[in-house]
């Protein structure tokens, strides 16, 4: 759970520790002590530490405590099934048990401190586990597995339940993985399958099975991590763990909720860095979604928006179903890299080619048309009446001679070509039998990716089962959705992998000077009004008006003078959010008469809202440019994160915002702008000159630097509007409110 009441980062003692006064704190970082320049500005890690787990998944020696042999009890079961799984990893299972002799035959200790020897693993089959992990820190056990229920996933009780467990094992120095976990770790997965793996995370066993059962098709699985309530190993460690075993080709999730959201990026940036692409499940759109999540597992689920963005800024591909999961996964496990992003559909309908094509395109794939001189090869073997720009239709792949054959490798060589999709509908022997024999013995000479989707509801035939199952360079799916779905994801990842530069490398390291002059405006506990939370913008180098803060109509007249009319007056005060929807703000003022009214008049109204003043701005009046908004909130997952939108009045109307968790670059900083559907707002419409962008971008880079350096100070900061002016002119705050913690 999270180590402060504020939405700060988990603060345990295999992590860094937030700094206070000053001190930078060692986590250990690839297996020796941090140095100051692992860490940031706040004394977070900026790297994963990898946890060496392969005794936990290939232990030596084994210790069942609570083993059982009586037909009939749950424990008899589980033993039986750890004893199988230990004789297959080659570990020695020691049961343990009071009061009996032996268990299936071997012989049992009677306790903890009988055991012959110092054990790697310890299975936990007793209700109450803190008792033994006690025990067991004294054997020196390097991990630990309880199964027991009860924890934080039944409500405050059993929170404090899991914390005194959480304790122990720190205490202890082992792992420990749970509680309310099961066996899923210690299944029979199948050694006869060759290629790269899916190693499967997952907080629920159930919802793992239909990516366990891809073995049956073919698909190698490597590991299984049920993490349960992750009291001590959660996700992330698994997920740096299987990032760095050479037989992973990718790693699939279903995460209900995420313990750390600090250490989920650094893991899935260690998997980035890698290029091991990690398709995930995450539970919690809804908001009923998210309080199941919760009762199940005891998590945060944290903000759905943020965990998106999160997830999308280091590469994880989210999905919604498990059957997306199983089939995006076992793609990206298995394919090459593609050689282009152009997508063929090669079909035996120009009804399925077209309503393919539709829903391709729909979902952002790319179908080039291919050349005149590529169409004039096709048709030497595909009547001319028939398209062949793509989608190719070939009107019936020819079953009798060899120019099925040709086509698709006509297809495959077009150097735009990276992936042939070919949708079939349903068995049509011999057609479809000589069709799929086709493309896998196509697939066989081409590094390009080949894909079919086999339409049939019965999946018996001997064209799917055996031909298509049997070559592990054809991907087959069994609907288009989840086609498109895992081709996309295909596509993305390579591109992305190709581009990618850990925004941790280039993290800031040390405070900037402008922190230290904002450190000295923060109020804790308060918020500032609008003038010092300009004052804070100014202090990270961020534009505002020209502007005075007055306390007197005679003041405000000669701050006009001053400033240059027309200006805008303001009422400031700490406690004032919404001065418009208050009548606090008054613009367009080109006179001394029209100052002085103005200024009675704000004060007047604050003083019958009894809203108290520190005086009244006159503000220069920036009246030409896009509005935008730009601020800093604070995930409990994630701490805090940076947003950009469409701003004014009707930015909680519009709800146009893209979001990103710091650290992040001038890369990302475009990408959120790209992401707005206003977009083109920025770009110029209706004759109006395009907007600064590259000003725009670089107060969300400043803004970010704000968010890393007061992080823990700063609850919100709101810049309402930003006003982006014609290109070359600059961005200036028109507005801002600051909240400090």
């Amino acid at each position: 759970m999270l180590g402060s009441t504020h939405g700060t980062f988990t603060t345990d003692s295999r992590r860094a520790r937030v700094v206070a006064c000053g001190e930078r704190p060692g986590p250990a970082v690839h297996g020796r002590p941090a140095e100051v320049d692992d860490l940031d500005v706040s004394g977070r890690p900026l790297y994963a530490a990898v946890p060496d787990l392969d005794r936990f998944f290939r232990p030596e020696s084994v210790a069942v405590i609570g083993a059982s042999d009586t037909e009939g009890r749950p424990n008899t079961g589980v033993t039986r099934q750890l004893l199988a799984w230990s004789e297959r990893v080659g570990a020695r299972l020691h049961p343990v048990h009071p009061t009996r002799p032996s268990v299936f035959g071997i012989p049992c200790c009677p306790s903890i401190a009988d055991l012959p020897e110092q054990v790697d693993l310890a299975v936990l089959l007793v209700s109450d586990p803190l008792p033994v992990i006690e025990e067991l820190a004294e054997t020196k056990v390097r991990f630990a597995v309880v199964f027991a229920s009860g924890f934080a996933e039944t409500g405050e009780a059993g929170a404090a339940a899991q914390a005194r467990l959480t304790a122990a094992v720190e205490r202890s120095g082992m792992r420990l993985l749970g509680p309310n976990t099961n066996l899923n770790a210690f299944e029979e997965f199948r050694d006869d399958l060759d290629g790269p793996a899916i190693a499967l995370i997952t907080q629920s066993g159930h919802q793992g099975r239909p990516v366990f059962a891809l073995q049956e098709l073919g698909v190698r699985l490597s590991h299984w991590a049920p993490t349960g309530n992750e009291a001590d190993l959660e996700t992330a460690d698994f997920l740096s763990y299987f990032a760095e075993r050479p037989e992973v080709g990718a790693i699939a999730c279903y995460v209900e909720g995420l313990k750390d959201g600090r250490s989920f990026l650094l893991a899935a940036d260690r998997a980035a860095r890698r290029g091991v692409p990690v398709v995930a499940v995450k539970v919690g759109r809804t908001e009923t979604g998210a309080r199941t999540a919760a009762s199940h597992t005891g998590k945060l689920t944290g903000a759905d928006a943020v965990v998106d963005a999160a997830m999308r800024q280091y590469g994880v591909i989210r999905v919604d179903g498990l059957d997306e999961l199983q089939d995006t996964a076992a793609l990206l496990a298995r394919a090459r890299p593609p050689a282009a992003d152009g997508v063929v559909v090669y079909s035996i309908s120009g009804g399925t080619g077209a309503h393919f094509a539709d829903l391709a395109t729909e979902a952002g794939l790319r179908l080039p048309e291919l050349s005149a001189a590529k169409q004039a090869e096709l048709h030497q073997w595909i009547p001319e009446y028939l398209s062949v720009a793509n989608p190719v239709d070939n009107g019936g792949h020819p079953v009798g001679d060899w120019r099925g054959r040709k086509i698709i490798d006509a297809i495959l060589d077009d150097p735009q070509v990276g992936v042939l999709i070919c949708p079939v509908t349903g068995p049509f022997p011999p057609l479809s039998d000589r069709l799929v024999q086709d493309l896998v013995d196509a697939a066989e000479r081409t590094d390009k990716l080949v894909c079919v989707v086999w339409g049939s509801p019965v999946g018996t035939e001997p064209a799917y089962r055996e031909v298509l199952l049997g070559s592990s360079r054809v991907a087959t799916f069994r609907t288009v959705a989840n086609c498109i779905t895992a081709v996309r994801a295909h596509l993305d990842h390579h591109r992305f992998a190709t581009n990618y530069r850990s925004p941790f490398d280039t993290a800031a390291r040390t405070v900037s000077p402008s922190f230290r002059k904002a450190r000295a405006l923060m109020r804790p506990g308060q918020q500032l009004s609008e003038h010092a939370a300009k004052q804070l913008l100014r202090a990270y180098g961020i534009r505002v008006p020209r502007e005075q803060l007055v306390t007197s109509a005679a003041a405000a007249v000669r701050a006009a003078g001053l400033v240059g009319y027309p200006v805008v007056m303001k009422a400031s005060g700490a406690r004032i959010a919404h001065k418009t929807e208050l009548g606090l703000v008054k613009i367009g003022l080109t006179s001394a008469s029209q100052v002085r009214d103005a200024y009675r008049e704000l004060t007047d109204i604050a003083r019958y809202e009894d809203v108290p003043l520190d005086g009244v701005l006159v503000c220069q009046m920036v009246e030409r440019g896009v509005e935008m908004v730009v601020g800093v909130t604070h995930d409990e997952l994630f701490g805090p994160t940076v947003t950009v939108g469409l701003g004014g009045v009707l930015v909680e109307v519009l709800r146009d915002t893209a979001v990103r968790v710091p650290p992040f670059g001038e890369e990302q900083a475009r990408d959120m702008c790209a992401e707005l559907r206003g977009r083109a707002l920025l770009d110029g419409v209706r004759g109006r000159p395009p907007a600064d962008l590259d000003a725009l971008v670089e107060v969300v880079l400043r803004v970010e630097r704000m968010a890393l350096e007061l992080g823990d100070d700063l609850a919100e900061l709101d810049i309402n509007p930003l006003m982006v002016l014609p290109r070359g002119q600059g961005a200036v705050a028109l507005d801002a409110l600051a909240v400090c913690r």
